[in-house]
């Protein structure tokens, strides 16, 4: 296997690849536009994120600045929605799923290094994919580590560190980011704490 190959076997490899770095190069030019577009320049936005992502589906929305290692190894599905401050470690491919909510200050990184200090010394990287459902939350500064799945409609608490997969339709919370209860008739009544829904949104 050469070196872009073992990015994706999950294996380890050494990230010091020079042709690796031109082709990240690539993805850094077209953030850097994406980052300095203007708030009236939404059609220019959309564009970008076609040029930068693997595949970005309808109604999508990321609020600049917008960090990624590639771009074209993220795949997002309708309806998207992300906060400032989005960092996409995506050394190998991260899917999401649609009508997913990020919150400001996100990281989902792919990538992970040997803890044995001789090989971080020679760069030594391994990249593990991420996956997450369709109608996902994810709270702000939350970090999910390589190789999390998180199941549909799920809502992973504000802070937290995923470091396991997360099961569909529950609220996970915490660090290390553990499953706090499910989803249920509960969450048809209120929306916050003890704040019910009104009539209104019903």
């Amino acid at each position: 296997m050469n070196t872009k190959e073992r990015m994706h076997s999950q294996q380890v490899y050494y990230c010091s690849d020079e042709s690796l770095i031109n082709e990240q190069q690539q993805c850094l030019e077209v953030l850097y536009d994406f980052n300095h577009t203007r708030p009236s320049e939404g059609e220019k936005r959309q564009e970008l994120m076609k040029t930068l992502f693997a595949s970005v589906g309808k109604y999508c929305y990321v609020e600049p600045p917008l960090q990624a290692n590639w771009g074209r190894h993220t795949h997002i599905g309708d309806y998207f929605y992300a906060n400032f401050n989005l960092t996409l470690v995506d050394d190998t491919h991260i899917y999401i799923g649609d009508y997913v909510m990020i919150g400001p200050n996100v990281t989902l990184a792919t990538a992970g290094h040997p803890v044995d200090p001789d090989y971080r010394r020679k760069v030594a990287q391994f990249n593990i994919p991420i996956n997450i459902g369709n109608n996902v939350w994810i709270g702000a500064n939350s970090v999910v580590l390589p190789g999390v799945t998180i199941g549909d409609n799920t809502v992973i608490g504000a802070g937290s560190i995923v470091t396991k997969d997360i099961p569909a339709n529950v609220v996970a919370v915490g660090n290390p980011c553990r499953v706090l209860r499910e989803i249920g008739k509960h969450d048809r009544e209120f929306y916050y704490k003890n704040q019910r829904f009104d009539a209104a949104v019903k």
